[in-house]
């Protein structure tokens, strides 16, 4: 073999060193087409998800308030007001759900939703849903049992552990408590409802009876019949009598100057 000079040695390292160059362009410029980019840091702003909405943390939901002067079990607000609350036991098809959202989004009305617990573990996006529509959302009890008739430690249980699901889903217990199967609470019930943190027992005054199936034309005249100003009216989600009549309820609501808002908008 002849003698490698210097000068070839020279040739020979800086040839190597443009592959060692040219390999590392190509592991990082085939994934951008150009320069490779660092990961952003964590002050860079929150990035969209495929389908547009933020990947940023959603805010913890309202705790329950107390309202001065307003008794422990509220069953309406004030009636001077032209205010009156439109609240739904969430539980049932989430599609009737979302309707009757929808149809009232987009006539300007929100809601109360007093969530059952075994739904929201069937359906926990809903919980999102309901409050990202600028609607109330509070605790129905676990599983919608007849609690005023409970021991105590069933009782207790039944409140607490929806209070649980709220606040995981939604960094707060909710805004309102109401019993199951019952309009007003018992004394016990009352209690413990107060013990987990809800200073009010969330009744009503007008009882749409939709859970019966009379027809559409029958509940929107039920309602319409009994609502005044300040009347909390209670409502279900999961029957299509419901969402077939809202819109006539909201139109004469309307008519006669009364605007459907939040329970806590009605109190406030």
């Amino acid at each position: 073999m002849g003698r490698v000079t210097t000068t070839d040695r020279r040739a020979a390292l800086r040839a190597g060193a443009g592959l060692v160059v040219a390999g590392a362009c190509a592991a990082g410029c085939a994934r951008t087409g150009a320069v490779a980019h660092s990961a952003p840091d964590a002050t860079s702003p929150p990035t969209a998800s495929p389908t547009g909405a933020s990947t940023a943390p959603a805010r913890p939901a309202p705790s329950p308030r107390r309202f001065p002067g307003q008794p422990v079990q509220v069953a309406h607000g004030p009636r001077g007001r032209p205010r009156v609350a439109l609240t739904f036991h969430g539980n049932g098809d989430p599609a009737t759900a979302r309707a009757l959202l929808a149809e009232a989004e987009r006539r300007g009305a929100r809601i109360t939703v007093l969530a059952v617990g075994t739904w929201l573990d069937a359906h926990p996006e809903m919980a999102r849903r309901i409050l990202d529509g600028g609607h109330d959302l509070g605790n129905h009890t676990m599983r919608h049992l007849d609690i005023n008739t409970m021991s105590e430690a069933d009782a207790t249980r039944e409140i607490e552990d929806c209070a649980a699901r709220l606040k995981r889903l939604t960094g707060s217990v909710g805004t309102w408590f109401r019993p199951s199967r019952a309009a007003r609470a018992s004394p016990l019930v009352e209690t413990l409802a107060r013990r987990a943190g809800y200073p009010h027992v969330l009744s009503y005054d007008v009882d749409s009876l939709d859970f019966t199936s009379p027809g559409a034309p029958a509940v929107t005249r039920t309602v319409l019949d009994a609502v005044r100003g300040g009347s909390v009216v209670s409502l279900h989600f999961g029957y299509a009598d419901t969402v077939a009549a809202l819109p006539a309820v909201l139109d004469e609501l309307d008519r006669r100057g009364l605007r459907a808002v939040t329970t806590t908008e009605l109190l406030s």
